[in-house]
């Protein structure tokens, strides 16, 4: 991997499916870091914006690894947590439209239906399996990262 490059369309690796994580070895803890370096190289060229989550796709790696940042509203709280093969096993509510926007779609914004919660399963860095239960801007970022595991982007959501 290119550490720091975040592919963009029309790169076809994004319309790609990842393939699932077998054993969260040090291969993956690897991953996990260089994703984690390429959104803070991301942003750092940025005054205003942070990278809320990447999926290992956005760097040219085809897995079901995604980062997540721990607070969305800090620049400074540079923490994110890694959550590996994410599955969504329920959704709830009646989808919402919100403005959304990628790092591998420059400079485009679009308004996106999701669920306002979901509840996921997945496995931590230690390989545990773990639940998430999400709700709002989380839960919306959660499903716009596991879509990109799916090769789909958020501009495939857009009806107008």
């Amino acid at each position: 991997m290119n550490r720091g490059n975040i592919i963009t369309l029309p790169d076809t690796r994004l319309r790609e499916k990842s393939i699932r994580i077998a054993d969260v070895d040090n291969e993956v803890q690897q991953l996990v870091d260089d994703m984690i370096a390429a959104s803070l190289d991301w942003e750092e060229s940025r005054d205003h914006e942070l990278c809320a989550g990447l999926a290992a796709v956005q760097v040219g790696v085809l897995k079901r690894v995604v980062v997540l940042r721990v607070d969305q509203d800090s620049k400074n709280n540079t923490e994110f947590a890694p959550i590996i093969n994410p599955k969504i096993i329920r959704t709830e509510g009646t989808p919402e439209v919100d403005f959304e926007g990628c790092l591998s779609v420059k400079d485009m914004y679009g308004k996106v239906p999701r669920y306002p919660k979901v509840k996921i399963k997945a496995l931590n860095i230690d390989g545990h399996e773990i639940r998430i239960t999400a709700e709002g801007h989380l839960a919306r970022l959660i499903q716009h990262e596991i879509d990109h595991t799916n090769g789909i982007l958020y501009v495939d959501h857009i009806k107008d």
